[in-house]
This record gives C-alpha cells, sequence and structure tokens, in this order.
C-alpha cells in the first residue's frame, strides 16, 4: 500500500512564503511522478505543481508560475513545494500525489495520479 503524506503548510500574512513537504512510499525502488494540487473552500480541487519521476521536468499552473517551485530528493520520492510570494487566494488545503507511471499528458489533471496525501492547510491573510 503507497502511502502519501504531506507536512509544513500554516498561516502567513500575504507577501510571506511557506514550503510544504511530501513523503510517497510503498513499491520499493520506485520513483513515482509528483504533483501537488489545492483545493480553496467552496471551489473544485486544481492543479498546481508537477515534477517528473527523474525530476528533469517540473510544469505549473499559470496562477503559480514565477512564485511557486517544486522540487524533489534526488534519491527519494520526497517533494517539496516552495511558495512564495503569497496570496490570499492562494489560501487552500494542498494535497500531494504521486503516479507509479509518468502521466505524460495528464500531470495537470487528477486522472494522472494513483495516490493520495490527506492535505495541508495553507492560509494567506491580507
Amino acid at each position: 500500500q503507497v502511502q502519501v503524506v504531506e507536512s509544513g503548510g500554516g498561516s502567513v500574512q500575504a507577501g510571506g512564503s511557506l514550503r510544504l513537504s511530501c513523503a510517497a512510499s510503498g513499491h520499493p525502488g520506485a520513483r513515482y511522478a509528483m504533483g501537488w494540487f489545492r483545493q480553496a473552500p467552496g471551489k473544485e480541487r486544481e492543479f498546481v505543481a508537477h515534477i517528473t519521476w527523474s525530476g528533469s521536468n517540473t510544469y505549473y499552473a499559470d496562477s503559480v508560475k514565477g512564485r511557486f517551485t517544486i522540487s524533489r530528493d534526488g534519491a527519494e520520492n520526497l517533494v517539496y513545494l516552495q511558495l512564495d510570494s503569497l496570496k490570499p487566494e492562494d489560501t487552500a488545503v494542498y494535497c500531494c500525489a504521486g503516479a507509479y507511471y509518468e502521466p505524460a499528458t495528464a500531470w495537470g489533471s487528477d486522472r494522472g495520479y494513483d495516490y493520495w496525501g490527506q492535505g495541508s492547510q495553507v492560509a494567506v491573510s491580507s
């Protein structure tokens, strides 16, 4: 059974920074492609960022491009999301997701991922 566990998050004022971490485990030796999604109150879950299993490629939603950075530990399924220049509209529950096979074209969609974490709250005040 694959486990995906997020940590980090919290409350910050607009313009501040936070870092989220995510650890995925379950298949010995497997390297998962990883993504971050978020869901604000009353809204649908939306894609935030994706990093390929090798770490060589990253993709971002337009709304966070230039402000958020996804990265991963080279040897583990440990992924980070650095959130800079935060805005009140970034307030949401952020979920980490893993894909056993690289979602070549579906990295921006829920259906591209197999494993999900419980989520971590990020609150940005103005």
